[in-house]
């Protein structure tokens, strides 16, 4: 099957178009065929070699990490999904490989896809949904009438975490450019900082939740913007030695985290805030709470653009700018 493939970490570096053999199946997979593929920092991530310790891949390596398609066939022991179902997914992290023709998932992991939604839509919105609901509803508890800060409000974590915070009932603040304002409004934010022109941390005071997908600066300006008793979650580091321990990690790599994480988490006990890193992790089950949602119109996906399959270099790179709103996809069928 066609595909993209990774043949050495290289930051930077181009995917290679090739052939690579369709995946195992097993008793408890499914096959998919691709439809769309989502593009996300992730990819990035994992090709430039930023997680070759949490994530330690054997080269080379199908990239991508959210699809939408059609089952083609089942494994001996799969009962909740049939040749035909139309469904949407982020595969586990050791079972990655959505720039491709076919990829084959373990059904606990895959939802039927919103019926509302083409597949191009669809695939934009699995890792996004689940990291979202994640952080909000596992990890924060978010309830009706508590302030929570959503970084980054414009790309594809906070379009649909606005949309869920307001969901639970949320009073919902972001941050994002000048460019991006109505947007974020339109998807229910109430309050917006453009960061181009003022200071989160100066504006805004006594909230219960931040969501954090930015870097080590805004990070610890997050800790003013958090009431006592607030927590600050963040997806995009530093990993803590609860993440070690929850990813099943020896006691060295335990110790690396706890290093790591020791500035953040030292800072955040001082004023009474909890600090945790989140991994999203796949789980087909909260995927079908987020159907839900869709289907209702209560969240909808925010597309920026589809590449076709033979651009998904191009994609990847158009991600790298940090200037898309929403998503991006490729259209692999």
């Amino acid at each position: 099957m066609k595909s993209f493939l990774i043949d050495r970490y290289s930051k930077g570096g181009a995917l290679r178009l090739g052939e690579s053999p369709e995946p195992e199946l097993r008793d408890n997979d499914v096959m998919v065929e691709i439809h769309a593929a989502g593009v996300n920092p992730l990819d990035n991530k994992i090709r430039d070699g930023a997680f070759k310790v949490i994530l330690p891949y054997r080269l080379p390596l199908v990239l991508g990490n959210e699809l939408a398609g059609v089952v083609v066939r089942i494994g001996g022991k799969v009962r909740k999904f049939k040749p035909g179902d139309e469904v949407y997914a982020r595969p586990s992290q050791d079972r990655i490989g959505t720039f491709a023709e076919y990829i084959a998932m373990d059904e606990a992991d895959v939802a039927i896809k919103p019926n509302n939604l083409t597949m191009q839509e669809a695939a934009s919105i699995p890792l996004v949904a689940l990291t979202a609901w994640q952080v909000l509803v596992e990890r924060a508890n978010l309830r009706k009438g508590q302030k929570v800060l959503i970084h980054a409000g414009s790309g594809g974590v906070g379009t649909i975490a606005i949309q869920l915070a307001k969901q639970l009932g949320a009073h919902v603040a972001t941050t994002t450019s000048t460019a991006n304002v109505a947007l974020v409004k339109s998807l229910g934010a109430e309050i917006v900082v453009d960061y181009k022109k003022d200071d989160f941390e100066k504006l805004l005071r006594g909230y219960d939740v931040v969501l954090n997908s930015l870097g080590k600066d805004a990070l610890e300006k997050s800790l003013a913007v958090l009431k006592p008793g607030g927590k600050l979650i963040s997806i995009s580091g530093p990993p803590d030695p609860d993440f070690a321990k929850e990813s099943g990690s020896g006691w060295l790599f335990q110790q690396l985290m706890r290093l790591l994480s020791f500035g953040i988490r030292r800072k955040s006990k001082r004023r009474g805030i909890s600090y945790s890193f989140l991994f999203m992790t796949a789980n087909g089950g909260q995927l079908g709470k987020v159907t839900s949602l869709i289907e209702a119109g209560d969240i909808r996906p925010v597309l920026d653009r589809v590449f076709p399959f033979e651009k998904t270099n191009e994609a990847l790179n158009y991600v790298e700018t940090g200037r898309a709103k929403g998503k991006v996809v490729v259209a692999v069928k």
